[in-house]
Formats: structure tokens, sequence, C-alpha cells
């Protein structure tokens, strides 16, 4: 069997910004000092002259975006989640969300695949404060191919934009002639009859390594992917709930505020299911492997089965 392609999402993201960046004159891009490990340097190689290093300067980074913006300028900004999402938090809110500007958050280094940078830079709260925010669209793609068709559609989207990518090479698997993505609609990704597996980003990959996993045991698990977590696929999610009576929500991060509590926002509202949430246990990260971290908080395929195997 051939081995599967694993491409990091980080790295998709600054090949989608160089292609658009040939078709869109009014693309820009900021970054604070981090462009290698962004990847906005594969952009900055072509477009040198759309291409601003804020230096270690978030807040100024999203001021000077929001500025950008007003003047018929399309800017993505980027730097680690912890940053963009934690540190500049102020003034993505108040300079970018409140006046509704259209600026898109490439925010990399997401959870806690970050790895040996530890707790201090493994940002597990971003979705849940990106979310908060009025007006601003959150997605979390799961694979190369989904990361650059976000990319696109948030560059064609009007207004604040918050897109979260990884460090860590994740499986592609969405390469597939009728994949679609489409901003606020979830992808049902296998059927199922006993229970749901709603994942986001690259717990996608693990949500279906433990599907199978569950076939095995004789238990019918259907996959979701919710790319975006804002606007939130509701429909889908309540037909899913109904469908199975029995949810599991999986993400790479805290199991409050993001993927899971959207979940069971909508459901408590319009069709209350049993949840269990999988993800980052109110707990800070540590530094050590990507793919050893993952394992330790049951967020790989092996972990996800034991966790819902155990509650169905």
């Amino acid at each position: 069997m051939s081995e599967v392609k694993k491409i990091a999402t980080r790295q998709s993201y600054g090949e989608a910004l160089a292609a658009l960046g040939k078709e869109h004159e009014n693309l820009v891009v900021l970054d604070a000092d981090l462009a290698n490990a962004t990847k906005t340097d594969t952009f900055k190689k072509v477009f040198p002259e759309r291409h601003i290093d804020c230096g270690i300067a978030e807040c100024n980074m999203m001021g000077i975006a929001a500025g950008l913006s007003t003047t018929g300028k399309v800017p993505f900004v980027s730097t680690f989640a912890m940053f963009a999402s934690g540190r500049a938090y102020e003034q993505v809110r108040n300079s970018i969300g409140y006046p509704h500007l259209n600026v898109k958050i490439g925010a990399t280094h997401a959870g806690i695949s970050v790895g040996e940078d530890g707790a201090s830079h493994q940002c597990n709260e971003d979705l849940a404060l990106m979310r908060e925010i009025p007006g601003m669209v959150v997605i979390n793609p799961s694979d190369d191919i989904e990361a650059k068709a976000a990319v696109k559609a948030a560059y064609e989207h009007e207004g604040p934009v918050y897109l979260r990518f990884g460090r860590l090479a994740v499986p592609v698997i969405n390469d597939n002639p009728d994949y679609k993505f489409e901003i606020g609609k979830g992808v049902v990704l296998k059927e199922g009859t006993d229970v749901t597996i709603i994942a986001t980003g690259l717990c996608v990959g693990s949500a279906l390594d433990a599907a199978e996993k569950l076939a095995a045991d004789g238990i019918s698990a259907q996959v979701v992917n919710i790319h975006t977590i804002k606007p939130l696929d509701e429909d889908l999610v309540v037909a899913c709930a109904k469908k199975t009576g029995k949810v599991v929500t999986v993400e790479e991060h805290s199991v409050i505020g993001g993927l899971g509590s959207a979940v069971c926002d909508t459901l408590c509202a319009k069709a209350p299911t049993s949840v269990l949430k999988i993800g980052v246990q109110d707990v800070f990260g540590e530094s050590g492997p990507a793919v050893e971290l993952l394992k330790k908080y049951k967020l790989d395929g092996d972990g996800v089965y034991e966790q819902i195997k155990a509650w169905v």
C-alpha cells in the first residue's frame, strides 16, 4: 500500500497566498518576523513589494492591516495562533472586528501539535476567542486541499476571517473530485447509524481512523468534517444528531469554547442530544514531539477510538 501523502496546512497557506497573489493585485501579506515559519515567505519570493514584515509587533500589525483594508487592499496578517488570537486580541476585536473590516488572519502553529515549543506557544484557546467576536468567520481546515480552498474562500468573503493552520504535516483526506469547500457548510465523509463523530482540523483524520476501528467492533460511526466553526452548519449538526442519537466532537483545542461548545449550543436549543467532547481537557500543553503529544492527550486515532468506545 502506498504511503499517505502528508502536508502541513501552514505550507498550504503559503502556497495558496502565492497563487492568489497572481490573480489579485490588491492582496497583500503582513507577517510578524515569522515568514519562514508561517510560510508567507512563499508569497514574499514572488511579490516582495506586497509583503510587509512588521517585526515582532503583532498588535501593531493588526492596526496596519486594518488601515490597509480601508484603502481597497485585502490584507492577510500572519503569525502564530498564540500571538494572533492571544497577544493581539484587543486589536483584532476593536480595530478589525468592531468596524467589520475586510482583514484575513492566517494563524499558524495552533494546538498542541506545535510540539517542542511547549505550552506558551500551543494555543488551545483561539477558536473560543475568535468565535465570540461578532461577525468573525472562523475556519479550521483539515488538510492541504481544504486549507488552500479556505484561503481562496476567505479572500472572496467580505469581512473578517480567522484561518487556523498547523505546524505538523497531516494526511491529505479530501483528494476526491466531489470535494467542495463552502464557508459554513460541513462535509459528511462517512455515513453511520450508531454515533456521529463531528471533527475539525487535524482531528478529522483521527476521527476517520477511529471510525474504522469502531466498525471492527460492530459500531457504525458517521464522520463529519466541520471546517467552519463559525458560522456553524447547524442544519447538518441537528440532522446528524437526530439520525444517530449520539454525538462526539473532536478537536485539537480546549473542550471549552471551541467546536464542542458550538455544537452543544446548537443541540441544546434545537435537538437535545447526548454529547461527548473530546479535546484538550482544561489543561495546558507541554513540550514534546507533536505525534507523541497527540497520543498522550488521546487526540490520535487510537485515543479517539478508545474514548468513543468507552462512552458508547
